[in-house]
């Protein structure tokens, strides 16, 4: 497995990146706005392909680079489904997974930083974002935070990880770089409590300031701007209500762009055909399978996922190769409000 471990020196953020061989696909953990360039030229010296970038929370002290890496790679943005950011095209729940290549991730829910952190479970590897630090716990005091939520995420989720389990968390203020969760038990002094009493009279008496980029970040990262809009302005989408009309109709494919694990869980639109979105390249251009399905038929393209963002930017890959193709603005989430029709895999 490549695994590489990256440092922001102005927020003390760490970033992972992860693949499963050279020339495979990749994830990336938590990045940082201005470190895009780095780690764009990281995936090219590693002969990898970025599918998709997640974030474990809506962060406070820097800006995310999950806006940048989608428009300049087409990756795939996920975090919780708790979460309200905008940019976020694929949302997980706890024990739910997150794949590239041949690595899976498990969603682990651990509020109390925020309603919206998560943890994320490879293996032996645990990233724990802002809910366990390596001596200490991430603050509690702002954005939903809650310190009796925290201490349930830690000692009745993180803390029954294996003890050998690696704790690779979102920050770090001291140099260090990794530790494990036994160790954490053993020497972590927030962890060495009788109970939640205890720790919430700790967490919510820190008194610490607010993180000097609050202000500006959590409006930066929770509004990036929708690919889908532009799209829509162009004439190149459909509401679920107009979609509603157009399926099952003769002339009309409806191509589903989420994974298998998603299409399993949330059901499908009826008579529609899966297409992943991490092959959208291979299945536009001449040769490929949508493009061979809509020139024998004639048909017209409609794209649909979770919330409308890879069907946005895989109707601009569709474009751009000569395809013609449109967008169910909102996906599966507004057709469901809309009260549209569904099928089982």
């Amino acid at each position: 497995m490549i695994f590489r471990q990256l440092f922001d020196y102005t927020s003390y953020t760490y970033t992972y990146l992860l693949a499963d061989r050279p020339g495979g696909e990749a994830l990336i953990i938590d990045p940082v706005l201005e470190k895009v360039d780095r780690y764009i030229q990281l995936v090219e010296e590693l002969d990898l392909k970025l599918v998709k970038a997640i974030d474990t929370h809506v962060h406070a002290d820097h800006i995310t680079g999950l806006g940048a890496l989608r428009d300049r790679t087409r990756c795939v943005t996920v975090m919780g489904a708790e979460s309200g950011v905008d940019v976020v095209s694929m949302r997980v729940k706890d024990g739910e997974h997150v794949t590239a290549g041949g690595i899976a991730l498990t969603a682990m829910h651990t509020p109390g930083h925020t309603d919206d952190s998560y943890s994320f479970l490879l293996d032996n590897m645990v990233f724990t974002g802002d809910t366990l630090f390596i001596r200490g716990t991430g603050r509690t005091d702002f954005q939903a935070g809650s310190s009796k939520a925290q201490y349930d995420s830690l000692f009745n989720k993180l803390l029954k990880l294996p003890d050998d389990t690696l704790v690779y968390p979102g920050h770090d203020y001291k140099g260090d770089t990794v530790s494990t969760i036994g160790e954490e038990k053993r020497f972590n002094p927030r962890l060495q409590v009788s109970g939640v009493d205890e720790y919430a009279q700790i967490m919510e008496n820190l008194g610490l300031d607010n993180p000097k980029m609050m202000d500006v970040a959590v409006p930066a990262n929770l509004k990036m701007g929708l690919s889908q809009d532009e799209l829509e302005a162009k004439g190149w989408s459909h509401t679920p209500e107009e979609a509603k009309r157009l399926l099952g109709e003769a002339g009309v494919i409806f191509a589903d762009l989420r994974d298998a694990e998603e299409r399993d869980h949330h059901g499908i639109l009826p008579g529609s055909v899966h297409a992943p979105y991490g092959a959208i390249d291979e299945n536009v251009c001449p040769g490929g399978m949508l493009r061979e399905l809509v020139t024998a038929s004639g048909a017209k393209l409609i794209f649909y996922c979770a919330y409308g963002e890879r069907s946005a930017m895989a109707v601009q890959a569709a474009r751009d190769n000569g395809l013609e193709a449109w967008n169910l603005k909102g996906g599966i989430d507004a057709w469901k409000a809309a009260g549209g029709e569904f099928g089982k895999v």
